[in-house]
C-alpha cells in the first residue's frame, strides 16, 4: 500500500507561547479539542481518549518528541478498529505577532484496515475542522 500523509496549515493571530498552551495544556485542549484527563506533556507517555461522549473510536497515543515552542509529536492509533500506527507532528513557526502551524499525519494507509471510517478524506476533514475552526476560535477569541 503506497504510503498516505495529510499536511494541514493555518496561521493563527496569536503568539508562538499561545498556541503551544493551546496544543500541550490539558485543561486547554478540553476547550478545543478533547478531554483527555491521562494526558502528561513528556517524550514516552501515553494518553487516550474518545473523540465523542459515544464512546467510539478509541485513540491511543504515545508522545515521540517534543522540542518547546517547536515541535510536538506522538503516535496515533485506534487499537479497537485497527492494528496500525500513524505519527502525528505539530511544527509551530512564529511570524510576528502571528503563529503558523504545520499538521503532518504521516502513515494514514497504517490505519486502513480499521475500515471506511479511517479514509484519508475523513482525516482531512478532520484536521481541517479541528485547526480551522475549533483552534482558530479557541486561539483568536
Amino acid at each position: 500500500m503506497e504510503p498516505q500523509t495529510i499536511t494541514h496549515e493555518e496561521t493563527y493571530n496569536a503568539p508562538v507561547e499561545k498556541v503551544w498552551l493551546a496544543l500541550t495544556d490539558k485543561n486547554q485542549m478540553k476547550s478545543w479539542y478533547f478531554n483527555i484527563p491521562d494526558f502528561r506533556h513528556e517524550v514516552g507517555s501515553n494518553f487516550e481518549f474518545y473523540e465523542s461522549e459515544k464512546q467510539e473510536f478509541l485513540h491511543r497515543c504515545t508522545i515521540t518528541e517534543i522540542v518547546p515552542l517547536q515541535k510536538f509529536q506522538h503516535t496515533w492509533t485506534h487499537p479497537e478498529q485497527s492494528k496500525g500506527v500513524s505519527l502525528l507532528t505539530w511544527e509551530l513557526f512564529p511570524e510576528g505577532d502571528q503563529t503558523r502551524v504545520l499538521l503532518t499525519h504521516s502513515g494514514i494507509e497504517q490505519l486502513a484496515d480499521g475500515g471506511a471510517a479511517f479514509a484519508k478524506e475523513n482525516y482531512e476533514q478532520g484536521w481541517k475542522e479541528i485547526m480551522g475552526r475549533s483552534l482558530r476560535g479557541f486561539l483568536e477569541q
